[in-house]
């Protein structure tokens, strides 16, 4: 189970996930720099989405922990070939009204030289609408 109790931007969360993806562990928590996400061709696809580079997924990601200061999440399946990966997740995220909110979801990751080059992220983002 990885737990980050407080979103610190997309390094925490890429940390995790790349710490995931490589080490193929469902208890692991990790924190990493700037580096892990590659820099001018990074994308992140949520829903109806397409980010491009570290400031529009970071801007994502301070937007989301902004609105969602709680966050757990589990990871619940993997499968990896070389440096493809998929993975099945669970989250709960909680709001600043303490409203909580449960989404099922999947990422399809692929890394290059070590870093995410992409994340398609698939998951039901009315959930977070209540």
């Amino acid at each position: 189970m990885i737990k980050n109790k407080a979103l610190a931007g997309i390094t925490a969360v890429a940390a995790l996930l790349l710490a995931a993806c490589s080490q193929g562990s469902s208890d692991t928590a990790a924190t990493a720099d700037e580096g892990t996400v590659a820099e001018a061709t990074a994308t992140f696809c949520p829903p109806g989405e397409k980010l491009v580079g570290h400031d529009q997924i970071s801007t994502f990601y301070d937007a989301s922990g902004e609105a969602f200061p709680g966050l757990k999440v589990d990871i619940l399946h993997e499968v990896r070939n070389g440096d493809e990966s998929c993975i099945e997740w669970y989250a709960t995220l909680t709001d600043k009204a303490g409203n909580v909110f449960n989404i099922p979801g999947v990422n399809v990751i692929k890394i290059r030289d070590g870093k995410f080059e992409s994340v398609h992220a698939y998951f039901d983002p009315t959930v977070l609408k209540g």
